[in-house]
């Protein structure tokens, strides 16, 4: 601080001494020379290293996933030559290829020219939704290749997301077009398990309990609540065709009996009412305050005492997960155009604010996938 300014905290003292100390050669130097400081100082700078190299990272993934390697590594051992040849590169450029992915996991060599999947590899091959994402995160790629110009940039102004979500219906928390779009109802469909698999390691729905999922798209979210709980009744409320396709496909697998759409936009329509749980899931964080608030308080007005709102959604913040939150989130809704991640506690403050008499953060196994929060009214 300056001029006449205060004495700063002793917090933010603590951070400039600290920040003047780790940059110091000298201080450098002297971690090199000691044993436990040392490794702890290389952990350091792997992690900067990361932050640094993390684009070059994600485009190898996205070259295994997008020319078909993990599948010939699913079969393998196979050579290089075999796989140049069937990705349609130099031999070298194979090599290079898979020795890159080599060193992040992706693949790995037993034998010599012997290529099989790595550890990460073999996750990723298996989880059609993590590959989904990869290729739908090819839009930001290119939103970010001037990261500043794009957060110079009007937020109303097309970016490569904001075009695609808008194109697929559901920037404003509708897919009213996603049937019209592969790519959205590969990512919709794939990639729900993220939250899901959260969902149902951390909840307990009430027994016999009448579960409506707004904004609930085509039902995947319900398709797994469904399957684990067998006594739990599904509404699914979203647009009409959207809402009438989804209660379809979850009427074939449950019954009719089990399902009820309910057609309607949930920022101008009454929410219905006589539900014990309402989810919302992947659904606050793609819009800004303004209309999260009027959401939440449209949801609130169609609650009885004692029913429960579920929100589940990578948020800012968590512990184990803050690059998910901030960092990844933080960057793609600016280029999405709508949203923002938030923390529990922003989210708990405007739960308040809408009208709900408490809330509860409920933990997660993986939180980098998604973190609950339970909305009593």
């Amino acid at each position: 601080m300056s001029g006449g300014s205060p004495k700063a905290p002793l917090k933010v003292r603590w951070i400039a001494r600290r920040n003047a100390v780790f940059a110091s050669p000298r201080f450098q130097y002297w971690c090199a020379k000691l044993p436990l400081v040392n490794r702890i100082a290389r952990a350091r700078a792997g992690e900067a290293f990361d932050i640094l190299a993390g684009f070059t990272y994600s485009q190898i993934l996205r070259s295994y996933v997008e020319s078909g390697l993990f599948d010939l590594l699913g079969h393998g051992p196979v050579g290089h030559q075999h796989v140049a040849s069937q990705l349609d590169l130099s031999r070298d450029a194979a090599l290079t290829l898979l020795r890159a992915g080599r060193a992040l996991r992706l693949s790995e060599e037993p034998i010599e020219d012997g290529w099989m999947l790595g550890e990460a590899g073999a996750v990723l091959a298996a989880d059609k939704g993590a590959q989904a994402m990869v290729r739908h995160h090819r839009l930001l790629y290119r939103d970010l290749a001037d990261p500043l110009e794009l957060l110079r940039k009007d937020r109303k102004e097309p970016t490569e997301l904001s075009r695609f979500w808008s194109y697929a219906g559901a920037l404003h928390g509708a897919a009213e077009r996603g049937t019209e779009t592969a790519e959205y109802s590969e990512l919709m469909a794939t990639s729900q398990h993220f939250v899901a698999d959260q969902v149902l390691a951390s909840y307990r729905f009430p027994k016999n309990a009448r579960l409506l999922d707004v904004g609930g798209g085509h039902g995947a979210f319900l398709m797994h609540m469904g399957n684990a709980f067998e006594d739990l009744h599904l509404g699914l409320f979203d647009l009409p065709e959207v809402a009438q396709a989804g209660a379809a496909i979850l009427s074939q697998r449950f019954g009719a009996h089990r399902v009820t759409p309910h057609p309607g936009n949930f920022f101008n329509d009454a929410i219905p009412e006589g539900y014990d749980v309402l989810s919302l899931v992947r659904i606050l964080h793609d819009h800004d305050d303004e209309a999260a608030l009027k959401l939440l308080t449209n949801i609130r007005a169609s609650l009885a005492p004692g029913a429960q709102l579920l929100i589940a959604e990578p948020m800012a913040r968590t512990p184990g997960a803050q690059g998910m939150g901030e960092a990844f989130f933080g960057m793609y809704l600016w280029a999405m155009g709508s949203g923002r991640a938030r923390s529990a506690d922003e989210i708990a403050a405007m739960a308040r604010k809408a009208g709900f008499v408490r809330t509860k953060a409920v933990p997660t196994p993986q939180p980098i996938n998604a973190s609950i929060l339970i909305a009593f009214a």
